[in-house]
């Protein structure tokens, strides 16, 4: 089975940085979509930044101009870079990957925190 472990996470002060960083225990087959998710105290999980089979990314609007999202396929790591952070960011924040040709598997991080303070 793959194994997503991420790191990266802190607290950090609004305006400051932080780079998340996603890796694979072993190469994954597939069609495969990057996600980067975030979950916030008392809300639902909501998806930030993702890049599909075409390496195409995308970003949810909340984060626009200030993450993005690169990954390094020799180390087999996604990384999300998170500038100018905001208070409203705070949330713990897992990768997924999506692989499959007839099936579709799901595979997850297990969550890294990140609290940024006003």
């Amino acid at each position: 089975q793959v194994q997503l472990v991420e790191s990266g996470g802190g607290l950090v002060q609004a305006g400051g940085s932080l780079r998340l960083s996603c890796v694979a225990s072993t190469s994954i087959a597939g069609f495969n979509i990057m996600t980067w998710y975030r979950q916030p105290p008392g809300k639902e999980r909501e998806w930030v930044a993702r890049m599909d089979s075409r390496l195409i990314t995308t970003y949810a609007d909340s984060v626009k101009g200030r993450f993005t999202f690169s990954k390094d396929n020799a180390k087999r790591t996604m990384f999300l870079q998170m500038d100018n952070l905001k208070p409203e960011d705070t949330a713990v924040y897992y990768c997924n990957v999506r692989a499959g040709y007839k099936n579709i598997l799901d595979f997850w991080g297990q969550g890294t925190q990140v609290t940024v303070s006003s």
